[in-house]
This record gives C-alpha cells, sequence and structure tokens, in this order.
C-alpha cells in the first residue's frame, strides 16, 4: 500500500505534538522510541538531515506539562510525596502591606493569597522581595522584605 504525502505529513505533525518530551532525553527519538513506534510515526521515511532537524527542533522547545487538579477541581502545585521547598522572589508591583485576604502575584508568575485576618506592621514598597517556605500540615509561609513578621499563605496560581 502506497503511502501518501498527507498521511506522512500527518504522521510528522502529530509526532511533533506528541513527543517533545522524548526529545528532550538524550539520543533523538530513534534512541528513545521503539522501531515499530518509529516506522508508525512515518518517521522511518525521513532522510537523516530531516530526522536530525526534527530531533535538534524538538529539543528546543519546552515539554508540555500537565496541570493536576484535585477532587474538587483546585490546582495541585505539589502532588503527595514530592518535597517542597524554600524560594525567593519578588512581589510584582506595589505592595501595601498585609489586608487579611489580599492576593499577592511574584515576578515568577506564582500567585499567593494570605489566609488570616493576620496583618503585620509593613512598610509599602515597589517590587520588594519575599521568601516563601514550607511551613507544617501543607501549609506555606511568605515573609516580605520591610515586614516585621510572616504571613500564612496558600498558592492560588
Amino acid at each position: 500500500m502506497p503511502i501518501r504525502p498527507r498521511h506522512l505529513l500527518l504522521s510528522l505533525l502529530l509526532t511533533l505534538i506528541a513527543l517533545p518530551a522524548l526529545a528532550q532525553q538524550d539520543g533523538g527519538l530513534r534512541q528513545r522510541m521503539s522501531k515499530s513506534e518509529f516506522t508508525a510515526a512515518g518517521l522511518d521515511k525521513l532522510s537523516s538531515q530531516q530526522l536530525a532537524n526534527l530531533d535538534a527542533w524538538l529539543s528546543h522547545h519546552p515539554k508540555v506539562t500537565t496541570r493536576v487538579v484535585n477532587a474538587s477541581g483546585k490546582p495541585v502545585f505539589y502532588t503527595e510525596g514530592q518535597k517542597r521547598s524554600k524560594f525567593k522572589a519578588h512581589i510584582a508591583g506595589h505592595f501595601d502591606g498585609w489586608s487579611g485576604h489580599g492576593e499577592y502575584t511574584l515576578d515568577n508568575g506564582q500567585a499567593w493569597k494570605q489566609l488570616g485576618e493576620e496583618t503585620p506592621a509593613c512598610m509599602t514598597s515597589t517590587h520588594p522581595a519575599v521568601v516563601v517556605k514550607p511551613s507544617i500540615m501543607d501549609s506555606w509561609l511568605m515573609y516580605v522584605n520591610g515586614c516585621n513578621d510572616s504571613v500564612h499563605v496558600t498558592r492560588t496560581r
């Protein structure tokens, strides 16, 4: 049965969409796929140069990450058993201090919402440095430069 060009293009397109994580690993597609998978995707029809170009292209594009949600549909940022660790960032924009239930976006794209009514004294500032660190019972603490204490926060994005 002859292979039609559009079938080859469709196979190649599906490969480009579905297999970027494979090319992220050493060895390229030929080493990462079984011979039957490689043939079924139509990659055996490519020249050595075309396959090298495809491997190079895939290796320079980030892999797709699936978002995990819990039973209520809220995002899960750390799956069970995954190590949580302290990190540093800056608040994106102006910070007027804690409001009790404010939400704060960081320069790394994460958003964190204050839990509780605590409002430690803070100086207002633009783009203050923050440290977010794990606390007990899966909670988090956020320290903002210029504040005299931390507050409990939960990640919203």
